[in-house]
Parts: C-alpha cells; structure tokens; sequence
C-alpha cells in the first residue's frame, strides 16, 4: 500500500472562510473543554488523605472512571442535545479533535512528551473519512462545506484515491492537504550505485564525503532583523485595535516566509545530492538533546530533522539508497585507515599521523559516515571504502528565496 500526501491552496468564498473559522473556533473549545476534564479528575486524585489546598480542591466521586476517547466521544453526542453549535461541524471533526488530544496523552505517557495545554487557537481540522470523487480538477468537496476551489499547483496522482484530508488555516491563506492512497506495493530500495556520506553541521550546513560544503544559509538569523523591526511597531500598537492586528498578521506571514524558505533550500539540496548518489548515508542524531544545548537556537533554525525526513523521502522517491549509522566517533575517525585521532572541535583540519592523510574536517567525519555505511551494508569493494582522494571542495549553489546561494565554504 502506497501513501502520499499533496498539499494545495484553497480559493473559498467569504462565505466559506466564515464557515471554516467557525468549526476552528468549535473545535477549540471543545478540545480546551475535553483537556479541562482531563486535567480536573488528575488534580482530584493529587489531593492529600489528611488536608485540602487552601487554594482550591478538585473534588471528583471515588468510583469516577478516567476520562477516555471513548467516553468523551459519548459526552459530546449528549452535549449536541443541549449546545446547538456543537452540530454546525462534521460530526468525523469533532471526533478527531478528540482523538488528537488522546494521542498527546499517549505521547506523554509513552515518548516523555509533556502534559498537553490549551490551545488559544485552532489552526487546523481534519475529515478522517471522504467518499468518491472528493476531487475534480481545481474543486474539492469538503463534507458539509460543498465545492471549493483550489490552485492546482501539480494534477492529482492518477491510480490514486482520495482518503483524508486536512484544512489548515495559515497567515497567507487557507490550505488543503489530501492524503491519496493506491493498493500498488513498492519494492523497497536496495544498496546500488555510488556512496555518499553527509555529515551536518553549523559553521557549514553539511559536508559530504564527495567533498563538498554547503554554506548554512541561517533563515532565521537573516530574517530577524525584519522580525524585531515589526515586534517593536506592535509594542508601540494598542492591544486589540486594528493596526495591532495588522502588525500580527504581518509578523505571522514573516515567520511563514522563512519556513517556506528554509523547506525550498531542504528540498533542492535533497534533489542536488540523490543526483550524484545511489546510497546515501547520515548519521542517526540526538535531535532532542541538541536544541537544548548551548547552540539551541543555530540548531533548531538548521531544522536538521525536517532536513533528514526530507531527504529520507526525496531518496525514497528517487530510487536511492538511505540509511542513518551511528554518529559518535566519526570525526576521531581516520577515514583512510581507521585510527582514532582525538582532537579538540575547534581543530577544523584533520591530519592523521599514521597515514598522512589530510582533509576538512567535517568531510572527514562524511567520509566516515560513508564508510560505516559501507560496512553496514556488507560492501566489500576497498576502492570505494578507502579510496580518499586528497580533498577538493567542488563548487555548489543552490538558490535560495532570500536571495542568498549556498556555495562551498
């Protein structure tokens, strides 16, 4: 079974824009409402046996179960009786706005997540289930909304059929994400063809093994300047009046440029390196860990996990070759002849003292990644594993929409 998931822009009449505000601001309050009951009956069994809090008390009977996805599903039929808003949404909305709030629950409890919060808005809601022909050239057929239009941007997969989709309100407009689904089984990728090893970085975006350096195009960094610019007019606004809700939609639309920029820049660096590739190697990183470090905010605008997902899927649809290896030791690492050289990071050119070889350091650390790419693969081919030419950065640019390119360091 074979899933993909196409996004276009949709074109709704004023009339429908009333409409979708409408089921996001029903859909927030009944998640904020369905959290709240959560939140309550946990805080009526942390009060102490001996003592209640001056504050306030949570007081819920003994034998009242734990509210659950199914119970709550119940509680919001009964409540349609009484809250005639309730109906105006897709009864299939509602439902997954429950189950969203479930799946923050069992995040928490099984991935460490943290206790799920209240939502000052809704940005998104989803049908989970559509009938035949939902899409027809540049129209949708949303349940309960009818017929909207939308910016055919790329036509729609033919042997595909249409499943779910989400309507997602951002701050340059309204969206449609359609998930298509076809019955064709697709082989998965074997190791074929030249190996590639990328090692990701901050100075430099990324190294690969073919020695090549991506310059960091640092979205967020250039585009602060613009962002603290409109912060300091909002400070300056009246809370609430129309020139304050301005400013915020202006900053919205600031934040919602530079993640389109920094997607672009991923996507055409993903196709750049599956052009010169038939396996390509990264190294499995602690994501989590890293945008708490004393470099947070580099690593969190790098973006390095939507970069890896997004080369793991660009390589998936291009017939390449990706696995992730372990990252710890590949810039110690000879990639020549595999001693271990300690050296401090701030020694950016590596010099192997047994073999002479020399290199960037961060192409080093590449080539290291290829190599235990290699090996996990079973590759026995020693041209390829130890065939370290003497380092030349190749030149590579890739535009990006700041007007900036990205060039070998």
């Amino acid at each position: 079974m074979l899933i993909i998931t196409y996004e276009y822009k949709l074109e709704p009449t004023l009339a429908q824009e009333a409409v979708i505000d409408d089921w996001l601001e029903i859909c927030r309050k009944v998640y904020n409402y369905a959290l709240a009951e959560r939140k309550d009956w946990v805080r009526s069994r942390k009060s102490s046996i001996h003592a209640c809090s001056i504050d306030r008390e949570y007081i819920i009977p003994v034998d009242a179960k734990r509210p659950t996805f199914a119970s709550q599903c119940k509680s919001l039929a009964a409540a349609k009786q009484e809250i005639p808003a309730l109906k105006r949404p897709h009864a299939h909305v509602l439902q997954q706005v429950l189950r969203t709030l479930e799946a923050s629950f069992v995040a928490m409890w099984e991935r460490g997540h943290g206790f799920p919060r209240f939502k000052k808005r809704m940005r998104s809601f989803a049908f989970p289930q559509l009938n035949q022909g939902v899409v027809r050239g540049n129209r949708v057929n949303l349940p309960k909304l009818g017929w909207v239009k939308m910016r055919l941007s790329r036509p729609a997969p033919e042997g595909f059929a249409a499943k779910q989709l989400r309507v997602v309100k951002r701050a340059s407009g309204y969206y449609v994400m359609i998930v298509f689904q076809s019955d064709v089984e697709v082989a998965a990728v074997q190791p074929h063809g030249e190996p590639l090893g990328i090692d990701v970085g901050i100075e430099s975006y990324l190294a690969t093994s073919a020695g090549e350096l991506v310059e960091n195009p640092r979205f967020f960094v250039h585009g602060q300047r613009k962002l603290k610019s409109l912060q300091g007019q909002l400070k300056r606004r009246k809370k609430g009046s129309n020139r304050w809700l301005a400013l915020q939609r202006k900053i919205a639309r600031h934040h919602e440029y530079l993640a389109n920029a920094r997607k672009d820049f991923q996507f055409k660096l993903a196709h750049h390196l599956c052009d010169q590739a038939g396996m390509v190697f990264v190294e499995k990183l602690n994501l989590k860990g890293l945008a708490k470090g004393m470099l947070a905010g580099q690593c969190l605008d790098a973006a390095w996990g939507r970069y890896l997902s997004t080369q793991e899927w660009v390589c998936w649809k291009r017939g390449v070759y990706f696995a992730a290896v372990e990252a710890s030791g590949t810039g110690q690492e000879c990639p020549g002849c595999a001693v271990v050289v300690k050296k401090d990071l701030s020694v950016r050119i590596y010099e192997c003292p047994e073999c002479g070889y020399t290199t960037n350091r961060d192409v080093a650390s590449a080539q290291g990644v290829r190599n235990r790419g290699l090996a996990a693969v079973g590759h026995t081919d020693k041209k390829l594993r130890e065939g370290n030419a003497e380092w030349a950065p190749s030149e590579l640019r890739i535009p990006t929409p700041l007007g900036r390119g990205v060039s070998n360091g």
